[in-house]
């Protein structure tokens, strides 16, 4: 078999596009990743990194780097402001996973972490400032026109993988939809040092606040709070981002004297979308490109890092005539019902719980929240959906 015949191209250097280009050059195979900006981009994007997702990067020799860069949370907290407070420890989970807690670090740091790696790979390449404009394929072989400040240009292999963000051009290309809706407010994460373990008792590193006025989120990285809330689709970005509008939303989470100082501020649309299809002949779609959720409960980033290593292995697997070209159908099988009938339905549902204005229904998600943190059988099932160990096996079952 010829390098043209074995060659994957990957479309976005983003964690999914790397994991996957990793798992790919580990095994012997050609690789090329092509980036539309002109470096890995710095932004804070995700930051959690769940017990699944830290398992199967110990592979690459990173996840004790993430840990050394980021911030262990052992415990995640459900809170309301009158006092209520159900925690769960994901040391439970110890006998399950090398890492029984949720690691906050910026997903920046994890591509740095995977493209230097990716570097010491003769047969592996990153292009940046290569923008897809086209994606043509055959039988035999697929190839994508690219487009950039060095000119236009193609590249031709034997498969493609569409890791290119929610506003995919690969998907586009290959004519596939993403079905489900969008939500009419979006959230916005302001980042701050302020210092909210010493004005709330007991708060954890990662906590959720229910509110029907205003809920909030209140994750840690290393020396910043990450701080999000929801905003009305009727105000403009320009009103959101402003300082003004910034430091009122903050001092309804913790009225203090003075400002709080914003190190980092953006805005998120959300989204509850899921590709009609992953896959259109030799083309591939995952991570954001295939798949888009609300951030409450950090399993967009995760859930795609699980494909990319999912498609990889399948993707080795066929190259190296250990399986049939008929094995990578079973990607779609395994990965797609994941986003659609488990990350979908555990973030509607964290949604929802945290803003509903029914006291009934606040005070019924209360009593099931208080019930299950106090079960050890129980708080062990929880912890093994939101962590995403279930999906994983689930998918490996349902293969």
């Amino acid at each position: 078999m010829t390098n043209l015949n074995k060659r994957v191209l990957i479309a976005g250097a983003g964690p999914v596009g790397l994991v996957a280009a990793n798992v790919l050059a580990d095994a012997g195979i050609p690789v090329s990743v092509f980036e539309a900006e002109a470096a890995l981009p710095q932004t804070l994007r995700a930051s959690t990194f769940q017990p699944s997702t830290l398992d199967l990067l110990s592979r690459f020799g990173v996840s004790q780097r993430l840990i050394e860069m980021g911030l262990v949370a052992p415990r995640m907290q459900y809170r309301d402001r009158k006092g209520w407070m159900a925690e769960f420890d994901f040391g439970v989970l110890s006998d399950v996973t090398q890492h029984p807690y949720r690691v906050q670090c910026e997903q920046f740091r994890l591509n740095g972490l995977l493209a230097d790696r990716l570097a010491s790979f003769p047969h592996a390449d990153i292009t940046f400032g290569a923008r897809i404009a086209g994606v043509s394929q055959d039988a035999d072989q697929v190839t994508v026109a690219l487009t950039g400040e060095q000119g236009d240009t193609s590249a031709t292999g034997a498969w493609l993988i569409g890791a290119d963000g929610g506003r995919s051009k690969v998907r586009d290309e290959i004519g596939v939809s993403l079905g489900g809706f969008t939500w009419p407010e979006r959230f916005l994460v302001a980042s701050t040092p302020f210092d909210f373990p010493a004005v709330i008792p007991d708060l954890c590193e990662v906590s959720y606040f229910a509110d029907p006025e205003q809920w909030f989120f209140l994750l840690r990285v290393s020396g910043l709070w990450r701080v999000m809330m929801p905003i009305g689709a009727e105000d403009s970005d320009a009103d959101v981002l402003s300082d003004a509008y910034i430091q009122q939303r903050l001092h309804r989470v913790h009225d203090k004297a003075g400002d709080f100082e914003i190190i980092h501020r953006t805005i998120y649309a959300v989204h509850q979308r899921v590709a009609n299809s992953y896959r259109n002949g030799r083309v591939f779609l995952a991570g954001d490109a295939a798949h888009l959720n609300n951030p409450l409960g950090g399993m967009g980033m995760n859930g795609g890092v699980h494909d990319a290593f999912t498609l990889a292995d399948q993707l080795v697997a066929v190259l190296q005539g250990a399986a049939d070209e008929a094995t990578l159908d079973t990607y779609e099988q395994r990965r797609r019902p994941v986003a659609l009938d488990y990350v979908n339905t555990i973030t509607i549902a964290n949604k929802r719980n945290l803003e509903t204005r029914d006291a009934n229904e606040q005070r019924k998600w209360r009593e099931e929240m208080t019930r299950i943190s106090g079960d050890k059988r129980l708080a062990r099932e929880y912890l093994l959906k939101v962590s995403m160990i279930s999906s994983l096996r689930g998918a490996t079952i349902a293969a």
